[in-house]
């Protein structure tokens, strides 16, 4: 049986390949719609919006940022299937085509980054007063933070879990110091398309 970080990837592979069938469709590629893949989108879904008790903070988070995606896809492949329907997609050719395809893919990708902005109401959040001891913390706010990276397609390669653990007690003990505080509110979101860790002060 699928381990729920397996089926979150497959469902993150399944929107990937959602969007290039359904682009093939639009493009004449394709003579139906691609309904299994999106049905077996659905299903997944709908099974985890229902057990989302059972996700950690970092699945969670990964989870609405998939979800969010397929929401503006779907909204996007309604428009496109009525336009398709009433006739009003036209079809062009040769310079005319590439420069109307450039246009399409930049403004998707314009909204691909709105989904992502979203990341405000999704945003990780986590406390910590001594990362040394909250070792469960931490390791979930690097999940997190990781995820959060995948998702928006930047480079995790330079990411290590102990550089990240010496990032997060060095940053504590700083504020504290600075501050005379003791709790450090540590959050992970996502600020025009690009993943953002914020350290903040907890009054």
């Amino acid at each position: 049986m699928a381990t729920i970080d397996e089926e979150l990837a497959t469902l993150e592979k399944d929107i990937r390949q959602l969007k290039v069938e359904y682009d093939q469709y639009f493009g004449g590629g394709r003579k139906r719609p691609p309904t299994e893949i999106e049905w077996r989108i659905d299903m997944l879904v709908k099974r985890y919006g229902e057990r989302g008790g059972e996700l950690k903070s970092a699945q969670r988070f990964r989870f609405n940022n998939l979800t969010q995606t397929y929401a503006k896809y779907k909204d996007i492949f309604r428009k496109k299937l009525k336009q398709k329907e009433e006739g009003t997609i036209q079809r062009h050719f040769g310079a005319a085509a590439k420069e109307i395809e450039a246009a399409r893919t930049k403004k998707e990708s314009e909204e691909h980054v709105a989904v992502a902005a979203v990341g405000d109401s999704l945003a990780f959040r986590m406390t910590c007063s001594e990362p040394e001891r909250e070792k469960e913390k931490v390791e979930q706010l690097y999940q997190a933070f990781l995820q959060a990276k995948q998702t928006a397609g930047e480079a995790t390669g330079k990411l290590s879990r102990s550089s990240f653990n010496e990032f997060v007690l060095k940053k504590t003990k700083e504020l504290q110091k600075q501050k005379n505080c003791r709790d450090v509110e540590y959050v992970v979101e996502v600020v025009e398309g690009q993943v953002k860790l914020k350290a903040l002060v907890k009054s």
